[in-house]
């Protein structure tokens, strides 16, 4: 899927984002913020397919017909299209919905243009007219533009004008128009034959119109003095689709002879031809918010990239950031942008003025260590320019620049595979020849990193003196300000190593560096973490970084906190990038791939304590911790906890609730009662207080502490846990206020329990009558209360009556029926002794003496009684 051109332009990388197979596509687009494709088929189709993930997202059956075109309306959330049998129909992508649709010519329809601001849809067709149509208006027809003399195959809107627009027609000719007059303003001719496609010059500095014909040209226009700047050749069929890239200088255009050929657009210079083998080239797309293009074939749909849209922009230590739109630089300042109201993550409002235009096209930009400078990379070339006017201090050719992380005037370029040359205070210093098959990148900073073919970084001074070999292949390699750490990050993880910098500068002034091996013990591995780090800044010890999942985290010695979970792509990549970091601000700056800027509070403060805290240094921890502010102190506080500094965390934190775990997880209960206890009045029902009781009783009953136990338990109404801990203590008495309370809150079978283990059997069966449970109530009474019997069956018979008197009927009490109840009269005996003695209380220290009597047949001693 990915492709080196290495007579591309900016050495860019061609990345296939999709390859979708399916009928001949005859239009395409690109949505500006989803990262969908919009594919117009000849089966009378139009599909949205998710070039991030390869799937076909969405499917519309439009016409039994060709559908020639379709386009994305996004600030509506629609896609319009035509088909051949001469409608329009507009689209709800998200709801798949039909918003509309209408006969809208006479022959078939070859093209439509949206408005970028205004409600109007432009549609061209083979009955050699233009219409205009208002959505606001219900899609009425505002205006005819007639003129052509054949199929008009192309409308496209002038983006610096808005007002005008110009067309393609197999007449031969190319036509501007102004929305408001049905006539064209002027003619354009050239081509031999008819003319397919035409386009405009995306920025204002041009007055160019791109055009593609039948007769295999592309042709670029000066339409105001209404010339032929520059024909372009090699097409060998006709060309369907021409385009100026919005985002990066290139013509590209499409034929049907099955390639995409791709131009640089100020020297015409053809640099790249494309063909994937899916036959005829009908349509291009791209747009202005990133690198990518869309291609329309006859089997299918490609999305490919240029290289990275990542953001060609820098920021000094004092917060003027200089970025690069095209070839025009720009810079503002986000010092003091982000006032003491600013919510984090909100587009920072930055004033902007121009700096100038480089004779480049930039892929990089940076700053030099001081700020004074910057460094414009892009065309295998590089420019140093003064940050604060532009004005050129130095250039060359380059595969590669990088600035020292020290002094003003250093830098490095990588003239090829096999040589760098070091500059100092812009004039030529020295030539290194790396120990490596190929030299394949550089890294700046304290010293000079270069990436080898081996899967190594070989670090040099600035002297050209070889320092160290490291054994892992880097995608970047950030320092530290005082040059004494460095992060190494790969594609999967990232190594935080120690430098040693009077060590290394001793061992080289003396001449101990071994030109095979380096300085032994110059560096060492500190730690490592399995992120995927996408930039980063180091502030302090602190490493502050982008992953590639979308998160802003930094790391403290190998621990990594998260800060906030940014916006990602909808295939879950990051798009922002750190900027820098203004510690007079406590604020990190990002950019994302559309150059909007946005901060985030990380206090600088708070860096320095969690470094002192993993570093054991409780001493420099506690004289920062007055610096922090106290809003602060709960995330200190879990900060500690994570560390396992639980003790200190319960001393620093201000969060009741987070008190409160502490406490208990430390074992300290009477500061659980007294925060728990102190909850408002309105808040003492809620269910967060309410569990936290429940959670204190556990911990009292633990600890064996019963007091503590019951109170809480109370607090919370866990009636299951008092029962459980009177029955367990023999407390009589708050067994008896348990079965009170539990009773109250229709708690039965908490309330039936405590009834029953106090011998309160008149209890249990009233509990079971007043609450409907008659049938336990009587075979409950016939074994405990046998007294009750008569009078419970009674109530039982009247209401199982209402229901079925047969089955009422059937039932028989001791009174009407003694003959069914054997022995009756002796339990109602039985009964008359146990309410006698119920109330004599054997204490648990009598129980080796009374066990015995557990196994007394009572019914059995009163039979025997009654026969003596």
């Amino acid at each position: 899927k990915k492709t080196s051109f290495s007579d591309m332009p900016f050495r860019l990388d061609l990345n296939k984002k999709l390859s979708a197979k399916s009928e001949r596509v005859k239009s395409c687009d690109i949505h500006p913020v989803e990262t969908w494709a919009l594919a117009a088929l000849y089966s009378g189709n139009v599909y949205i397919w998710d070039y991030e993930t390869q799937a076909l997202a969405k499917s519309f059956e439009v016409s039994d017909l060709p559908v020639r075109c379709a386009r994305f309306v996004t600030r509506k959330g629609w896609f319009v299209c035509a088909s051949d049998d001469m409608k329009l129909r507009v689209f709800n992508y998200s709801t798949s919905e039909k918003v509309k649709e209408w006969e809208a010519h006479t022959d078939y329809i070859r093209t439509v243009e949206v408005h970028p601001t205004l409600p109007y849809i432009l549609s061209s067709s083979d009955d050699m007219s233009v219409k205009l149509w208002d959505w606001d208006k219900n899609f009425a027809n505002t205006q005819v533009f007639e003129g052509h003399a054949h199929y008009v195959m192309m409308v496209r809107l002038n983006p610096k004008d808005t007002n005008t627009f110009a067309t393609a027609s197999l007449d031969r000719s190319i036509k501007v128009w102004g929305l408001s007059s049905p006539t064209p303003h002027y003619s354009l001719e050239g081509h031999e034959r008819g003319v397919n496609c035409v386009d405009y010059y995306p920025s204002g500095d041009k007055p160019y119109l791109l055009s593609g014909a039948d007769d295999k040209t592309v042709k670029v226009w000066d339409y105001q003095t209404k010339t032929v700047v520059q024909s372009l050749s090699g097409h060998t069929h006709n060309v369907c689709a021409v385009m100026f890239h919005p985002k990066l200088p290139l013509i590209i255009s499409g034929s049907e002879d099955g390639t995409v050929r791709i131009w640089q657009s100020t020297t015409y210079r053809q640099e790249t031809t494309l063909n994937y083998g899916m036959e005829r080239a009908w349509a291009l797309a791209a747009t202005k918010e990133s690198n990518k293009i869309a291609i329309g074939y006859d089997e299918g749909c490609v999305v490919v990239e240029f290289g990275n849209d990542d953001p060609v922009a820098s920021m000094d230590g004092t917060g003027k950031v200089v970025f690069a739109k095209n070839n025009d630089i720009q810079t503002g300042s986000v010092k003091g942008s982000a006032g003491p109201d600013s919510e984090d993550g909100e587009k920072l409002q930055i004033a902007v003025r121009d700096l100038g235009s480089t004779e480049i096209y930039p892929s990089s930009l940076s700053h030099n260590c001081n700020g004074r400078f910057i460094a414009v990379c892009g065309d295998g070339e590089f420019i140093i320019y003064t940050s604060q006017a532009l004005r050129n201090k130095a250039f060359g050719s380059a595969l590669d620049f990088v600035w020292s992380g020290s002094k003003t005037g250093n830098y490095a370029i990588r003239e090829s595979i096999s040589r760098v040359k070091i500059f100092a205070d812009f004039k030529e210093h020295r030539i290194v020849k790396p120990a490596t098959a190929s030299a394949e990148q550089l890294y700046g900073g304290h010293l000079l990193g270069v990436k080898g073919s081996d899967d190594a970084v070989l670090f040099y001074s600035w002297e050209g003196d070889f320092v160290r070999k490291i054994d892992v292949s880097p995608n970047a390699v950030y320092w530290s300000d005082g040059g004494d750490m460095l992060l190494i990050a790969t594609d999967d993880a990232a190594y935080v190593l120690s430098h040693d910098v009077q060590g290394t500068q001793q061992a080289l002034a003396v001449g101990k560096g071994n030109q095979e091996e380096g300085i032994d013990g110059s560096f060492d591995l500190l730690y490592e973490f399995n992120e995927k780090v996408t930039s980063g800044k180091w502030v302090g010890d602190c490493f502050l970084f982008t992953n590639s999942q979308g998160r802003l985290n930094y790391s403290v010695s190998g621990q990594i906190q998260t800060l906030v979970h940014l916006e990602t792509s909808s295939g879950g990549g990051t798009v922002h990038s750190i900027l820098g970091y203004l510690a007079k601000e406590d604020r990190v700056f990002l950019v994302d791939k559309a150059m909007n800027i946005t901060s985030y509070k990380v206090m600088l403060a708070m860096l320095q304590y969690q470094t002192a805290v993993v570093r054991g240094d409780f001493d420099a921890a506690n004289e920062l911790l007055p610096i922090i502010p106290e809003t602060e102190y709960l995330v200190v506080a879990k900060f500690l906890e994570a560390q396992g500094f639980k003790e200190e965390a319960l001393a620093v934190t201000t969060d009741p609730d987070h008190k409160f775990d502490l406490a208990a997880e430390l074992g300290q209960l009477e500061l659980c009662r007294e925060l728990v206890g102190d909850v408002p009045p309105d808040e003492a029902e809620t269910t967060e207080t309410q569990s936290k009781w429940k959670r204190l009783a556990d911990l009292a009953l633990a600890q064996s502490n019963f007091e503590l136990a019951e109170s809480a338990a109370l607090a919370c109404k866990d009636y299951s846990g008092l029962l459980l801990l009177y029955s367990a203590t023999a407390n009589a008495a708050g067994m008896s206020n348990l079965a009170t309370l539990s009773l109250a809150d229709k708690k039965y079978n908490v309330a039936f329990l405590a009834f029953f283990l106090l011998g309160k059997v008149e209890s249990c069966v009233s509990l079971l009558k007043d609450t409907k449970r008659l049938p336990e109530a009587a075979f409950f009474a016939r074994t405990y209360n046998p007294g009750a019997v008569s009078s419970i069956v009674e109530g039982w018979k009247s209401d199982l009556a209402k229901t079925s008197s047969t089955a009422a009927s059937a039932l028989s009490d001791p009174a009407s029926n003694p003959e069914l109840f054997p022995d009756f009269d002796v339990a109602l005996k039985v009964e008359e002794m146990f309410m006698r003695n119920r109330g004599a209380v054997i204490p648990a220290s009598k129980y080796l003496e009374a066990k015995g009597d557990l196994e007394i047949d009572l019914i059995g001693m009163v039979k025997a009684a009654a026969a003596g």
